[in-house]
């Protein structure tokens, strides 16, 4: 029997949503063993003199806990 666990991370990239979310899933990967999948919670972008200069996403990223 597995049992996963959820982590909550937030990921900001300056080139678009695809580049934030391969960042969070790279770096959750780093840090947690077995991670199994990611799921986007939220998206939203930061505006500067009305342009876009950042895109942010909150995950949940799932894991497998070692026995």
């Amino acid at each position: 029997m597995s049992i996963a666990r959820i982590t909550e991370i937030s990921s900001i990239s300056a080139k678009s949503f695809d580049d934030a979310i391969a960042q969070g899933v790279a770096r959750a990967n780093k840090t947690l063993r077995n991670v199994k999948g990611a799921w986007v919670q939220d998206m939203e972008v930061d505006v500067d003199k009305g342009k876009i200069t950042g895109w942010k996403v909150i995950l949940k990223v799932t894991f497998v806990i070692d026995e």
